[in-house]
């Protein structure tokens, strides 16, 4: 396999029906990039800004997301008058899936299947039978 180094420069990179596996970028800015019909299994993306991410059409069974939202007080670029913009998630197959230890105030849920979803144990139908009394 060849390696090609790129170092300290500027590049627009096209690349078409190639196989990079276990390649590597680090410290790069990479916006605007537009990748489609790409496997990317067991990616990770670590200390990155993907502010207007959109992921759309894939297949994220497995995923792990976690340590999401602004930058910590200890971080360089903690901002302490920031406030997080909300995520958008539409027409996600999320069953079986575990939210924990999130911050989901004012959260908007509607139009979902709910059977079987629980809150810290609560059946949510069971909440909603309540509420609707």
């Amino acid at each position: 396999m060849e390696v090609i180094e790129i170092n300290k420069t500027t590049k627009q990179l096209i690349v078409n029906e190639a196989v990079i596996d276990n390649g590597r970028i680090t410290t790069a800015c990479i916006n605007g990039m537009q990748m489609y019909d790409v496997a990317a299994t067991n990616v990770l993306i670590d200390n990155a800004n993907l502010s207007d991410l959109e992921i759309k059409n894939a297949q994220l069974g497995g995923a792990y997301i976690h340590n999401i939202g602004l930058p910590p007080a200890s971080h360089p670029y903690y901002d302490p008058n920031a406030e997080q913009r909300p995520l958008r998630f539409d027409d996600c197959d999320l069953h079986g899936s575990s939210i924990t230890n999130c911050n989901l105030s004012n959260v908007s849920i509607s139009n979902c299947n709910l059977i079987g979803m629980t809150i810290d144990g609560i059946p949510v139908e069971d909440l909603l039978k309540v509420y609707k009394r």
